[in-house]
This record gives structure tokens, sequence and C-alpha cells, in this order.
């Protein structure tokens, strides 16, 4: 178990394939670190399907809309095209490269579109460097990452099952 230095920014995921630990960076990227933990803390993310996950790349999820199993608008064939009631967010770019384990926020073609789903690296992808918002970055768990069910979209997706504020826990 690696130690959790700072609780109030650490994110524990609880999945379908085992436990995942990330670290915040808040000093990175302040407005959408505040929206991971704010939809983590209400449970938005509790049940949303990864449902777009790429071998040697990434596996995306956080549509809290349409890939939230038992949520009222859940449909797994719309899931990746919602996302929270909440506003869309200004982009917070930086150098922070996207290595293995980054936790980076998803977005359409206009950089101030993300909202509630992000993909974490399965590996390097420098093509994404400053032009997605670095949030975070897997310290425990990245086995479980690489054991998600694959595809594009998935068949029978594999889910988070929690998403909480380690201080919360």
């Amino acid at each position: 178990m690696t130690e959790i230095k700072d609780p109030e920014n650490t994110i524990i995921v609880e999945t379908t394939k085992g436990k995942v630990v990330i670290a915040l960076f808040p000093d990175l990227a302040p407005g959408h670190v505040a929206r991971i933990k704010e939809l983590s803390r209400e449970g938005a993310y509790d049940g949303v399907v990864f449902h777009r996950v790429i071998p040697d790349f990434m596996a995306q999820t956080g549509d809290v809309k349409f890939g939230k199993k038992g949520g009222e608008s859940f449909n797994p064939g719309r899931a990746g095209m919602g996302g929270s009631s909440k506003p869309d967010l200004q982009a917070e770019f930086s150098a922070t490269p996207h290595v293995r384990g980054t936790c980076s926020m998803a977005r359409s073609q206009s950089p101030n579109s993300a909202n509630s789903q992000f993909f974490i690296c399965f590996t390097d992808a420098p093509w994404l460097n400053k032009q997605y918002s670095v949030w975070g970055q897997v310290i425990e768990g990245m086995e479980v990452i690489d054991a998600v069910k694959k595809g594009e979209p998935v068949t029978d997706p594999d889910s988070i099952i929690s998403m909480k504020v380690a201080a919360d826990a």
C-alpha cells in the first residue's frame, strides 16, 4: 500500500478490477482538480463505465450522464457523449508530459470543453502534451488499469465501483 501523503489531494478509485490511487495536482490544474473532487464527493463517478479503452494508449471513463450504470440516463451506446450538469472547464494546459499513469481530462475539439470525462494513459503519449489538462498521476494500481477490458466501444465494460477523496475514505 502506497503511503498517502496528502489525503485531501488523493483519490481512491475502486474498480471492478481492483483499487487505484491517484495523486492530484492542484497547483497544476486547480479547476480540474476541484471538479474531480466535487464529482467524487457527490458519488457521481460511482458506477461509471470505462467506455473507451485503447490498448497501448489510454482508458477513458467519467461520463456521469450516459455512462453511469443504474443512472436514469445510462445508455451504453451513448457512453462517452455526456458529462455532468456542471459547466465546462477552462483549459489548464501545462508542460507536464502525458506518461504512463497520467490522468488527464477528455474534451471535444474545443479546448474549454472538459467536464467530467477523463483518461488514464497506459503509456507515454507525447502528442497529447500541452493539448489536454493533466490533473493527476496514478501512484498505485496501474496493473489494475492495465487489466480493464479493452474496446472502442467496450462490450460489457469494467466500471468504477466508487471514487472517493482519500480524506473522506
